[in-house]
């Protein structure tokens, strides 16, 4: 696994793909923090870093699924792939190394986010006047979706040969499993019955949940279970090749 990791790894950075994911992540979220008057922190009259973390899903919903896509597409594609299973490593440490590759690279994408942190921190009246305990929880929820953006997005590109459909595919996916739940529970046959329980079936309703500051280990499970799910039917769907 960790050779899978340290390949994927070094194949993000020696071409465009790793600092071009990192730059417009860090443009995106700096013109949401600093520039456009809806969203710019500077018209705000309290310190917070909500900006950040409300428009982290929409931008990790095409982000990821981007760093994502030639994950398996272009193994299966240009016939490496054959290569890469015969080796004597199984089908889950494969994943996992890709799984972990993927998503070390969204972190790296994080880390230049703690300067607004400090900006912010440094702009409260007094400084220091930020919940840093949300924050913390909030940048907690970002790491977990993160991570299930990322499986999402590998199972998508173990689906094709196409890396584009592949990128259409996993922002679906993250699209379906992050907000789809929320569009559901507003159908008149669960409205007012069990409207609620269908929300926490998605994404979204964790992510909120951890982004106020309280980590539940509900959550906590939740993140994990989408998670391994994805993991495992990515596993399953590199096995067609024995079926």
């Amino acid at each position: 696994m960790y050779a899978i990791y340290i390949k994927e790894i070094n194949a993000f950075f020696s071409s465009v793909i790793g600092y071009v994911v990192i730059g417009v992540f860090i443009l995106m979220t700096g013109l949401l923090m600093w520039v456009f008057p809806d969203y710019s922190i500077l018209d705000y009259n309290y310190a917070t870093l909500d900006q950040l973390f409300s428009m982290g899903p929409i931008i990790f919903l095409f982000l990821i699924p981007a760093v994502c896509m030639r994950s398996f597409s272009e193994e299966q594609q240009t016939g490496t792939i054959e290569l890469l299973v015969t080796r004597p490593i199984s089908d889950l440490a494969i994943v996992l190394g890709k799984f972990f590759a993927g998503l070390t690279l969204v972190l790296f994408a994080l880390l230049p986010t703690g300067l607004y942190y400090y900006s912010v921190y440094q702009l409260g009246s007094p400084p220091g006047n930020l919940d840093s305990g949300g924050v913390v929880g909030s940048y907690f929820g970002l790491v977990m979706l993160a991570a299930a953006f990322v499986a999402i997005g590998l199972l998508a590109s173990s689906l094709t040969r196409n890396q584009i459909v592949a990128f259409i595919l996993g922002t679906l996916l993250c699209f379906l499993v992050h907000w789809g739940f929320d569009l559901i529970s507003t159908l008149p046959i669960f409205v007012g019955k069990v409207d609620d329980i269908v929300q926490m079936f998605g994404i979204s309703y964790h992510y909120n949940s951890v982004s106020r500051g309280l980590i539940d280990t509900r959550d906590l499970i939740y993140f994990i279970s989408v998670i391994c799910f994805f993991i495992a039917a990515t596993v399953v769907s590199l096995g067609r090749r024995k079926w």
